[in-house]
């Protein structure tokens, strides 16, 4: 009989860490392999949670508020297993991924897939394929997304190295928003109503509100920080419907990456980040600790005419060799004013690509399809025997090219692969606006739009530029506009109306930032240029949940290619059926 020696308790101890580790974070579980496949499962359920001294029960990912992170290397398989628990349908996006032959996982409900439905499950499957930094998940479907999100962290291929110095620690950092009502209540009676939805109770980060707000003063997000190090913050913002301003009380950050991409990097003490974009900055601690502690503060950019959140969240960094035996002072931030469209139009255009042999911009040099977007807000008639609540007794709605788009009731990437698109979807979306006005001068009397489900077709590797032009009907604002399946690179923005004439002329094609997600500046345009060299169906919206709730969106068919690796293959046998 071979006899085991007991563990010795430090041996015990280390050993039970390493188990608990592993099964927290399957992620790391073989991190020193290469192009492994990466397992996840998301079980969606109920769960109580306390914000603000209010308690109740939100949808959550494995009962986690915000959700679990997903972590993998630059040319792994990730593989979530979602299984949906709760009455609502749920789908989920893997934002900013490029799903190179594997649409059938990009997650937008009615577009590429039809919803999980209660006791159903579906297997996201993509491999992850020349991207790495920092992306995130989130529910795709009504207002979920309020609650259904995580970060989604590339770390580079073994071996390789950032284009900037390691840092000592790197920090995920979620930005969203919370409600003590029922989000998916708040979009359903604004929606039946046709005026805005309520607007949420405070912002949150990593979940938690902070000492800003009403019994939140443990509620907050604490970086502890060591001095004379590098830290690198991944910064994500999973709000719903908010541009927000962020700052680091007498600290300076150096932006490094936009939107898993390496940026040429500059330092500013503000930045802007919108819903949908993330942004990893470098933070550099003091050389000696200082009497202080520093608060980390985000409030909202806005400019539109409606109510929103005008609050601010704020965290706390503290250094840990901090003597505790006197109190500390607090120092706080000081944020540009809500409108501060000229601090927006000058840091959004800080933005550049590397642009080197390791990482160059690949940006079209000439374009084959031309495209001109008006997006912003508009109206829809009251139905009969109904009172709405919207401008002039209207319903709110919003539009690209003055359509307002439906959502379909079968997923459009299925009618179009199976060649069923009869009464699923039109191709006759206009390349341009069918009625022109002065843009961004006085609107016009008419605010109604159409309401249609229209779509793009473009071929395989087409180079395309896309001028997206905000509008003053209902109230100028900034529009995150993101595109699913792509990146896309940023040539050229400005204010008021876009001149066909001189404004090309003006446009960066030699260092422009590759985005998946870029704001259309309030009263402006933003132009951008990509290569259409991923076949599916994609779908491209304002991502303030609102807009896209009222109809902001619109789609993309790209044809397939000569080639076996550029054609969409069919769909897995677990796709959710409508």
């Amino acid at each position: 009989m071979v006899v085991h020696p007991i563990p010795k308790p430090v041996y015990l101890v280390a050993f039970i860490f390493c188990v608990n580790h592993i099964w927290l974070f399957p992620e790391f579980a073989s991190a020193e392999h290469e192009g492994v496949i990466r397992h996840y499962k998301f079980d969606i359920r109920l769960q109580n949670v306390t914000r603000l001294c209010h308690t109740k029960r939100i949808i959550t990912v494995n009962g986690k508020f915000p959700g679990p992170p997903i972590v993998a290397r630059e040319g792994d398989r990730v593989v979530v297993k979602v299984v949906n628990h709760v009455t609502n349908n749920v789908s989920f996006h893997w934002h900013g991924i490029r799903q190179l032959q594997s649409g059938w996982a990009d997650g937008p409900a009615y577009i590429t897939q039809c919803p999980i439905q209660t006791g159903q499950s579906y297997v996201y499957n993509f491999t992850i394929v020349g991207q790495r930094g920092t992306l995130f998940w989130h529910a795709h479907i009504s207002w979920l997304r309020a609650t259904l999100y995580g970060p989604l962290i590339i770390l580079p291929k073994l071996g390789e190295t950032y284009p900037f110095a390691k840092p000592y620690k790197e920090i995920p950092i979620l930005f969203g928003e919370w409600w003590n009502a029922d989000t998916e209540a708040v979009i359903s009676q604004a929606l039946q109503t046709g005026a805005g939805p309520n607007v949420s109770d405070a912002y949150t980060i990593n979940g938690l509100p902070g000492p800003t707000y009403n019994c939140s003063t443990t509620d907050t997000f604490k970086l502890k920080v060591k001095p004379n190090k590098t830290y690198l913050l991944r910064l994500i913002n999973a709000a719903l419907n908010d541009d927000l301003f962020l700052s680091v009380a007498n600290h300076s950050l150096t932006v490094v990456e936009a939107d898993a991409v390496y940026v040429n990097p500059f330092n500013t003490n503000i930045l802007l980040i919108s819903p949908g974009q993330t942004t990893n900055v470098l933070l550099k601690t003091k050389s000696h600790t200082p009497n202080a502690t520093f608060l980390i503060s985000a409030g909202p950019y806005f400019t539109g005419q409606g109510t929103f959140d005008n609050s601010t969240t704020s965290g706390i960094l503290e250094y840990t060799t901090q003597p505790m035996s006197k109190p500390l002072s607090i120092l706080k931030p000081t944020l540009p004013a809500i409108n501060d469209t000229n601090f927006v139009a000058n840091f959004s255009q800080k933005f550049r690509s590397l642009a080197n042999d390791k990482f160059p911009a690949k940006v079209p040099q000439t374009v084959q399809k031309s495209f001109f977007f008006t997006v912003g807000l508009g109206s829809n008639p009251c139905p009969k025997n109904q009172t709405c609540q919207g401008p002039n007794g209207t319903k709110f709605s919003a539009t690209v090219n003055n359509i307002s788009f439906a959502l379909p009731s079968r997923a459009l990437l299925q009618s179009y692969f199976y060649g069923k698109s009869n009464g699923v979807y039109a191709t006759d979306f206009p390349s341009f606006p069918l009625v022109q006005f002065n843009y961004t001068g006085t609107p016009p009397n008419n605010t109604h739009v159409s309401n249609g489900t229209k779509v793009v077709v473009l071929p395989f590797n087409t180079s395309v530029q896309v001028v997206m032009q905000d509008t003053s009907i209902l109230g100028a604002e900034s529009h995150p506009l993101h595109l699913h399946g792509y990146n896309f690179f940023v040539v050229g923005q400005g204010s008021g109306n876009f001149d066909p004439a001189e404004d090309p002329a003006k446009f960066n094609l030699v260092d422009p930032v590759e985005r998946n997600t870029a704001g259309v500046p309030s009263g402006g345009w933003l132009a951008i240029r990509f290569f259409a060299d991923n076949p599916g169906v994609w779908f491209m919206h304002c991502h303030f949940d609102v807009h896209l709730s009222w109809g902001l969106r619109m789609a993309w068919i790209v044809l397939d290619g000569e080639l076996p690796n550029q054609k969409l293959p069919p769909p897995p046998s677990d796709l959710p059926k409508c």
